[in-house]
């Protein structure tokens, strides 16, 4: 097995033991309570993304830390703190690109010139501030808390362009209207799920031909494990953004029609969750750039 497969299946062999072991009720280990610790970042203050999110939550989500910084041992070194004896570090993924010369083009070229870009998946260990000693506060860049102001989050979420119309409707995106449609307010249990139903179908919204062009999206209606493929992505990318707005991210009442599919996925193809974790992230980062255009901004963890 070669070491870039391996990161692949351990990082999904993670994620799918984290599922396994979920609380029932269809909780992923992407739902979260809005807690700063699931906008992970660095000791220096970086934000992770995509998969590396995903990873940081099931692991903070199973031994319950409070904090959402992580670092290398190294760097916790270099901020004057100890990893404590015994604790075990969690993998994310790092990506190196690489510019190698072109290949001869077929029509007499030698390719001089053509720089063609490879990206490698490497990995590296992180440790959570909850399993350090001696953290001096002030040289830790913490997340700021976010105050959860549910008309705003709508605002936000209704600024991108697609429209959302609110009667007696199922949840979900016609992609032929280009139109999200909601059931009324009434429907849902709080506002947080209204909002969080709200922000899945904007994610597939993202996915049109117009936008980010996604390939499950479009094929959504051409087999099942198409439409479990965009699914998760949509789900992961309600539960960025919900992560993002400070609001809770909880199980949809569909995910019982998934689950099954989403771990069989998941175990047939290593590279899967990289993939939807991957498009998730350029769904909310898509959201986030228009609705900022429209000037919806929210206090976003940087």
């Amino acid at each position: 097995m070669s070491k870039r497969h391996d990161i692949y299946a351990t990082v999904t062999a993670q994620i799918i033991a984290a599922i396994e072991a979920g609380p029932g009720k269809w909780r992923m280990p992407w739902h979260h309570n809005g807690a700063p610790v699931m906008r992970p970042t660095s000791a220096a203050g970086r934000r992770y993304s995509g998969i590396n999110r995903v990873v940081l939550w099931a692991t903070a989500e199973h031994h319950q830390f409070a904090s959402g910084t992580w670092a290398t041992y190294q760097q916790w070194k270099q901020h004057g703190a100890q990893v404590r004896k015994g604790e075990g570090g969690t993998q994310v993924i790092f990506w190196k690109k690489i510019e190698k010369p072109g290949a001869d083009d077929g029509q007499g070229g030698d390719g001089a010139g053509d720089q063609r870009r490879h990206f490698f998946a490497t990995s590296f260990w992180v440790f959570n501030q909850d399993q350090v000693d001696g953290v001096d506060e002030t040289e830790v860049k913490a997340v700021a808390p976010i105050t959860p102001d549910i008309a705003a989050a709508q605002s936000f979420l209704e600024s991108l362009g697609v429209p959302a119309e609110y009667g007696r409707y199922d949840a979900h995106y016609d992609p032929a209207r280009d139109v999200v449609f909601m059931p009324q307010r009434s429907a849902f249990d709080s506002d947080a799920d209204l909002i969080s139903t709200l922000a899945h179908e904007m994610v597939h919204a993202s996915g049109h031909a117009s936008r980010l062009a996604r390939d499950t999206l479009r094929d959504y209606h051409r087999d099942r494990a198409i439409r479990s493929r965009e699914e998760l992505v949509a789900d992961l990318g309600s539960a960025m953004l919900m992560a993002d707005l400070g609001l809770a991210s909880v199980p949809r009442p569909d995910h019982a029609a998934y689950l099954a599919s989403w771990l069989t996925l998941l175990k047939h193809d290593p590279r899967a969750i990289f993939t939807a974790a991957a498009q998730a992230q350029a769904a909310a980062d898509w959201i986030h750039a228009q609705a900022g255009s429209a000037g919806h901004t929210l206090p976003i963890a940087a």
